[in-house]
């Protein structure tokens, strides 16, 4: 191996540390976004189907959910 590859070879890690650098960047300053948006969809698949379940009830006489009982005991 002479000092030419060398060179290269220390040029080539050294440029994909820096790619693998930047995007680990763009994850961090990303990552609070995905966050709550992961936390808006689990509020949504929480309560999602109480709230469609109450706007129909509203809309039409009679529980169309079946009440409260509906509810997993879990929560």
């Amino acid at each position: 191996m002479n000092w030419d590859n060398l060179s290269l070879i220390i040029l080539a890690a050294f440029g994909c540390l820096t790619l693998l650098l930047l995007q680990v960047g763009e994850v961090l300053a990303k990552l609070p976004e995905i966050i709550r948006a992961w936390r808006d969809v689990r509020n949504e698949l929480r309560n999602g189907a109480d709230h469609d379940c109450r706007r129909a009830s509203q809309e039409q006489e009679g529980d169309e959910c079946g009440g409260p009982s509906a509810r997993s005991t879990d929560e």
